[in-house]
């Protein structure tokens, strides 16, 4: 086995973090994940936080003792080992792995909850005390409990509420709601009643309901089974999850992070006629691609820049255009978005043209 200097460098790091007592090996359980564990191990997770390194990496070398530490200080914490697991992936060894979770540049922390990779990569400082405080924030109960009904007249109208009413916290039903509000928990605000408080709008069962944005918007009530994972996740996502974001500078780094590209509507702030037509067409034409581009909306003149590549400005607004991270590029008639099949084939040429862009076209960087 050859050291070279950076593992050497890394060695004696260890060394000294050992003979000062802040190291132990052996406790630091980090389970390495490959093709035949990794949906077993991730699955069975309440929380899971996996660093994608490469060993070539300097900044990978770097992360692997803090990452241990951070994880011996949780272990102690949460010992129940499906509570909060620590994983590597070794992205030379496992590249089909790094593929499917679009990992470009080293090392790269992911939070997973119930198997699901959250959009959000932790982009904190890697050391000890913060690894392990956001492992804490991870594992605050994302469900506020509801004293009182009149509670529900206070709640602030600007967020998304998911709201159940159960008979017991002990139940399948419960349990379920806590899995979906777990993974669904950046996206909504969930609250819970039970008991007494909660029979008043139980008069056929539990039941959960969602509240949108805005002071009269009616609420929507959730029809499926309650103990069907799969259902109430795909019903509770659609609500808190818009299939059109809108993109500001505050999210646009988070959005990128999630590595597929961007189909934008730029209009301007006040054409809500527009953005609703485009929402119609999104969800008739494209729904099938969600998941392998993001759709999204702009306030044109704060994107007076990214538009200006594209030989656009404010004036020339609404625009629909692609930008696949190497290249924008703009839909020809703004007027013929709501031709049947227009928008589609628009986003479907990017997947099949010589411009179509995979995982594996991406150089990967070792970050600082």
């Amino acid at each position: 086995h050859t050291h070279t200097s950076a593992t050497l460098a890394l060695d004696l790091a260890t060394f000294q973090h050992f003979v000062t007592g802040l190291y132990t090996p052996g406790r630091g359980e980090i389970t390495s994940l490959d093709a035949g564990n990794i949906d077993d191990i991730l699955n069975s997770a309440g929380v899971a936080l996996v660093n994608f390194y490469a060993d070539w990496c300097r900044f990978s070398q770097m992360l692997h003792p803090i990452f241990e530490e951070a994880s011996n200080i949780v272990r102690e914490e949460f010992p129940d080992t499906t509570q909060v697991v620590f994983a590597r992936v070794d992205c030379d060894q496992h590249s089909d792995i790094a593929q499917r979770y679009r990992i470009s540049k080293y090392p790269t922390l992911k939070l997973f909850r119930n198997g699901m990779m959250m959009k959000r990569e932790y982009r904190a400082q890697r050391s000890v005390t913060a690894i392990a405080d956001f492992i804490r924030q991870q594992k605050v109960d994302p469900i506020k409990a509801i004293e009182n009904l009149e509670e529900i007249s206070t709640i602030d109208r600007s967020r998304r509420t998911i709201i159940g009413y159960f008979e017991k916290r002990d139940s399948d039903n419960y349990h379920t709601y806590e899995k979906v509000a777990n993974i669904l928990r950046d996206d909504c605000v969930f609250l819970a009643a039970f008991g007494e408080v909660s029979k008043p709008e139980r008069f056929s069962g539990d039941n959960i309901i969602y509240k949108p944005m805005g002071e009269n918007a009616p609420d929507m009530v959730y029809m499926g089974s309650l103990t069907n994972f799969d259902l109430s996740y795909t019903w509770t996502q659609d609500k808190c999850v818009p299939l059109v974001r809108e993109i500001t500078f505050e999210n646009g780094e988070e959005l990128t992070e999630e590595g597929i590209p961007f189909l934008i509507l730029f209009h301007q702030k006040d054409d809500t006629d527009s953005l609703e037509k485009f929402q119609q067409e999104v969800a008739r034409q494209l729904i099938s691609e969600k998941g392998s581009i993001n759709f999204l909306h702009a306030d044109c003149d704060k994107f007076r820049h990214p538009l200006l590549h594209i030989q656009k400005t404010p004036a020339d607004c609404p625009v629909i255009a692609i930008d696949s991270f190497r290249h924008m590029y703009v839909f020809p008639e703004f007027s013929d978005f709501a031709v049947p099949g227009k928008l589609r084939q628009f986003v479907l040429d990017l997947h099949s043209g010589p411009e179509a862009i995979t995982a594996a076209d991406i150089e990967p960087v070792s970050l600082e």
